[in-house]
């Protein structure tokens, strides 16, 4: 008789099936799961047909016992995988720093470098380009570092949280602080704004991944992230109100010298500028940047201690998966090969693309082409708000019509705001409810990709069934490719003002920059939006794929399931 493999197992031998079962009221749980399923069946049917009597008549008296004492094992254990309101509570708040401070940095960073810090164009590009470059780099590579890291007393990803959390604290408030040098003030925020984007990545990659480690139940895990993104929701509104209202509580003074747009190269401005002014005009609005990054950083040492102290990292949940998990490369090179996968992160880059370019370059626009240089947070407060309360809008309306319908109405509805406010004249109302239908569109343009990404992964597996555990390579290449793209964009668009001519701390700019503003915030997010749009139309994945997808894998688990059920019976009746 030749050994075979069960779909499920490693090889045995068919008659291993047959093996003593160790001492107890059950048996294990892998030599009940590898039993082939017609030695079960073949075994139920000659016990319930009353063939072998003295089995029978043992069974008959022990088995209501048995399971008896099954119902209450499973019930406690139950309930001590149940996590409490306390614990999701807790996990949730640790997703909170990554979206306080990456919304700071993405509103006030680029506007900040040439205002306050009075940085040349040319640099201030070259360090958003390079620090968002990074930012992408640093995730895979912390993930890898993160595989290697051996258990301790405090769990596998605890340590990295807790540890880098000071370091992160400490390089974002350099970051908002304008160093006293006459050289070398590139070098300071080059260095500091990769060093935090490194230290925010050994935050967040491992509280990423502690979703899988904080229960062993799917069912509890998904009501933890559900929590986590009301909250990371939330931290975006946190983040965006606390920066910007204490910023706008400052008045940045400006220069109103016509000897100063006389200049055409912005470096000879600069020597301008630090001749005929005194830098000490700036230092309340250095000291308001300086306050916002203390109260933010405050605010994510809390958030790292409740994680800390609220959720336990569950080790024995890492040790379900008795299946020998695929090399990272075959892995990375199978999911690139899929068709669906490579359509959906293109078209999402470009949109994705869209909005960050307006988020980068608003504040410019609100301040130097609008004219309302004293409002510019609130109107980046309405854009956030308004995308916090749409979201459970647009999460009725793709369960309602569809995700690609979603994608189509909820993304494009941005075009004629966006239109809009480059074309009518400068209008404090208008420019509002621009905000307000922008902040709707940012929500479903945030919101799909991660809807619609299970729904690739779902497809992925059903094409592959002997390949799994590939989820973080999605997920982790879609983060990498759009946060790459959006250095990208943020540098260019910053090089761009450069070349159009703009003026450091000028109270007003020349036309060519307000032009160039007007394209980054309108006619390039209105091009990027149509192309991933067109991009869309290939993707395969309509709902009634998704709904054929979803039976597919109902049956699948089913079937799992109804083998895990024959090995308990089997083993009560034993």
């Amino acid at each position: 008789m030749q050994p075979t493999q069960h779909r499920n197992g490693p090889f045995i031998h068919p008659a291993a099936a047959w093996l003593p079962l160790r001492p107890g009221l059950h048996a294990p749980r892998w030599e009940a799961r590898w039993l082939p399923r017609t030695l079960r069946s073949n075994f139920r049917g000659t016990m319930a047909k009353g063939r072998g009597a003295e089995s029978a008549s043992s069974t008959g008296l022990l088995q209501p016992s048995l399971l008896q004492q099954d119902e209450l094992r499973h019930a406690k254990k139950e309930s001590k995988e149940k996590l409490s309101v306390c614990s999701k509570l807790c996990y949730a708040v640790g997703g909170a720093p990554y979206q306080i401070t990456g919304c700071a940095l993405g509103f006030f960073l680029q506007i900040y470098l040439l205002d306050v810090a009075q940085l040349d164009p040319f640099y201030a590009s070259i360090i958003l380009f390079v620090g968002r470059a990074w930012d992408a780099i640093t995730d895979p590579m912390v993930g890898f570092f993160i595989s290697k890291t051996p258990w301790s007393r405090l769990g596998r990803l605890m340590p990295w949280i807790i540890f880098s959390t000071p370091f992160a604290v400490i390089s974002y408030f350099l970051i908002w602080f304008v160093p006293d040098l006459s050289s070398g003030q590139v070098m300071w925020y080059l260095l500091f704004y990769c060093m935090f984007q490194t230290l925010v990545t050994c935050f967040h990659v491992p509280y990423s991944a502690l979703t899988m480690f904080i229960s062993r139940e799917q069912s509890e895990r998904d009501s933890a992230t559900a929590y986590r993104m009301t909250v990371e929701v939330l931290g975006t509104v946190l983040g965006t109100a606390i920066q910007g209202q204490i910023v706008g509580q400052v008045d940045t003074p400006c220069i109103q010298d016509s000897r100063l747009f006389g200049v055409t190269n912005s470096s000879v401005a600069m020597e301008e500028v630090n001749i005929t002014r005194d830098a000490g005009s700036l230092t309340d609005t250095r000291n308001a940047y300086m306050i916002a990054a203390g109260v933010i950083g405050g605010i994510y040492i809390l958030c790292a201690i409740v994680l800390f102290l609220g959720v336990r990292e569950k080790r024995d949940a890492s040790e379900l998966q008795s299946d020998e998990p695929i090399s990272f490369f075959r892995g990375l090179k199978l999911v690139m090969k899929h068709g669906a996968y490579i359509k959906l992160i293109a078209g999402f880059l470009f949109t994705s693309l869209a909005f960050m370019l307006l988020e980068g370059n608003f504040a410019l626009f609100c301040t130097y082409t609008l004219g309302f240089r004293n409002e510019f947070q609130n109107i980046l407060l309405a854009i956030m708000l308004s995308a916090t309360l749409s979201i459970p809008l647009w999460q009725w309306f793709l369960m309602r019509f569809g995700k690609k319908t979603a994608v189509y109405v909820g993304i494009s509805s941005a075009i004629p705001f966006l239109i809009m406010v480059v074309v009518l004249d400068s209008n404090l109302i208008v420019t509002y409810v621009v905000a307000i239908a922008a902040g709707i569109s940012v929500a479903a343009a945030f919101l799909l990709p991660w809807s619609m990404l299970p729904d690739v992964i779902d497809d992925f597996n059903l094409q592959h069934p002997d390949s799994r555990g590939h989820e973080a390579i999605f997920f982790s290449f879609y983060v990498f490719f759009t946060k790459f793209a959006s250095g990208v964009s943020l540098g260019i668009s910053t090089l761009s003002l450069d070349f159009a001519g703009y003026k450091t701390r000028g109270c007003s700019q020349p036309e060519e920059v307000k032009f160039t503003l007007k394209m980054l915030v309108s006619a390039a997010p209105v091009g990027l939006i149509l192309l991933g749009l067109l991009l869309f139309k290939l993707y395969p994945i309509d709902e009634d794929r998704r709904r054929e997808n979803k039976k597919a894998l109902q049956d699948l688990r089913e079937e799992e399931n109804s083998s895990d059920s024959d090995s308990t019976e089997l083993a009560s009746i034993v």
